[in-house]
């Protein structure tokens, strides 16, 4: 084994680990005083492991040159598109974090330090090319996100999220590992490679409940139904930059893992988990509709509409082709676009005294008084409901693209009449900032470091992307082909 070449693959890693125990002396030494400066070093160390990732995915790397360890880790073009969202989530993370915190005199130097850390976890998940690998990789998120979600600690509906999160996180970190154990027990390895070739022939019952258990414990990680009931309650509660955190990074490391293990790990027995993704599919989408539509809360409906993107987003995986891989992984990146434009916006709606304004009906008439805003807010709406010429619409078509060319006709009838439903709850809230009558709730000023992330934002969902849709769909390609490399 070369070592040095699996050192050279695991840089960002490093790079990560190091640069976050440095941080941590500081943050120790210097105390709370120095939480700016620790975020704007994790910024730069974040923007460094891009730089490193990213000649991976121009490349389309793959192949047994991309793996390191024997084999446990890949530094392939799909893990670097991954990495490369994972890390412009927790940027945007680090740089709203501060601003907002700090009105409640709770920025604490911990804050970029768990960020860090979680980011660290998030790379090794969609590197994993092994079990252990992976399982290490979950936890070392997960552990961080339970801390972030309750770190305002004089709010109560925060330890209150953080609670929950931890609680269901746990149950699902456990089902998750009985289903490792049983996976192991029947194909006789942990690698992403080995359990491939152990189940080509038939399926043993034990390893079909393994495989079920390991979706169903991904299941939780990424929202998706019947496994969301945490995330209403966790978008409200968590710090709205923790929530920010929770709607990119986490989803893409999440599904980007799910990607690898039913892919990879799981290619030879396609019909043991379609089904379960299939249905996965259609109740994300169905219960993410249904329920946003009697939500008062924006945060909420955030959620519900995190659910019901997943659902879409799921489609891709359904199909278990290259073409669907590569679909999942643009309507990925434009849904982490989406999301930063959502809850930049959320974060800008304050009152007077300078607290979040969360009320859809506390945004009535914010077309007359906050013009800008609103028409920032109403095109993230217009985008999450897909409709054209709004970018949001581009990641529905290329999903439903894959599924009719992969003659899942019915999928693709069913999700196109799906997100028809879920356009009520969208335009609602466009319905009250527009033709409700105003109440002047809205008269916080925000920063600039805000207003300058929310157009970036919002050009990302604008028309002007659609001319980025050949570069774009040129990387997913290179990091699907990864995916299916000898497979």
């Amino acid at each position: 084994m070369d070592f040095a070449r699996s050192l050279w693959l695991v840089a960002p890693e490093t790079l990560l680990s190091v640069a976050g125990l440095i941080l941590l002396l500081v943050a120790a030494w210097a105390g709370d005083k120095a939480s700016r400066a620790i975020s704007i070093a994790a910024v730069a160390v974040l923007t460094a492991c891009a730089f490193l990732v990213a000649p991976a995915l121009w490349a389309g790397a793959m192949g047994p040159d991309t793996e390191a360890f024997g084999g446990q880790y890949r530094a392939d073009a799909f893990a670097a598109f991954g990495k490369l969202l994972i890390y412009a989530g927790a940027g945007v993370t680090l740089i709203v974090a501060p601003a907002f915190f700090d009105r409640f005199k709770a920025m604490r130097a911990e804050l970029p330090l768990l960020v860090m850390f979680a980011s660290l976890g998030m790379g090794m998940m969609v590197s994993a090319g092994d079990l252990l690998t992976l399982y290490i990789g979950l936890e070392l998120n997960s552990l961080s996100a339970y801390v972030m979600a309750s770190f305002l600690r004089t709010d109560e509906r925060s330890a209150e999220a953080g609670l929950k999160y931890f609680v269901l996180g746990s149950l699902a970190s456990g089902i998750l590992l009985f289903g490792v154990s049983l996976i192991y027990g029947f194909t006789g390895g942990t690698s992403f490679a080995g359990i491939h070739d152990a189940l080509s022939g038939q399926m043993a019952t034990g390893a079909l409940f393994g495989v079920i258990f390991v979706l169903a414990g991904l299941a939780f990680k990424i929202s998706a139904a019947p496994f969301h009931m945490w995330t209403p309650d966790v978008y409200e509660g968590a710090p709205t930059p923790v929530t920010t955190f929770f709607a990119t990074a986490p989803k893409v490391a999440a599904l980007g893992l799910l990607m690898r293990v039913s892919l990879e790990a799981f290619g030879q027995q396609t019909f043991a988990w379609q089904q379960v993704v299939i249905f996965a599919s259609l109740l994300s989408i169905v219960i993410g509709a249904l329920g946003a539509i009697g939500q008062n809360n924006i945060k909420r409906l955030m959620a519900y509409s995190s659910i019901n993107n997943v659902g879409f987003i799921l489609i891709g995986l359904a199909v278990a082709t290259q073409q669907g891989a590569s679909a999942m992984l643009v309507y990925l990146a434009i849904y982490v676009a989406m999301s930063v434009a959502g809850f930049v916006v959320i974060l800008l709606l304050r009152d007077e005294n300078g607290d979040q304004v969360e009320a859809i009906s506390d945004l009535a008439g914010l077309s007359k008084t906050r013009p800008w805003l609103a028409l920032s807010l109403a095109s993230v709406m217009f985008s999450l409901a897909g409709i054209p010429p709004l970018f949001g619409f581009w990641g529905k078509f290329v999903v439903f693209k894959a599924a009719v060319q992969a003659d899942f006709i019915a999928l693709a009838a069913i999700g196109i009449a799906a997100s028809v439903i879920g356009a009520f709850y969208y335009l609602k809230v466009v319905k009250v900032m527009y033709f409700d009558e105003a109440i002047d709730k809205v008269r916080g000023k925000g920063e600039l470091s805000h207003t300058m992330l929310l157009v970036l934002a919002v050009l990302a969902n604008s028309p002007l992307a659609y001319l980025g849709t050949k570069c774009l769909g040129a990387l997913a390609d290179n990091a699907a082909a990864a995916l299916f490399y000898a497979y």
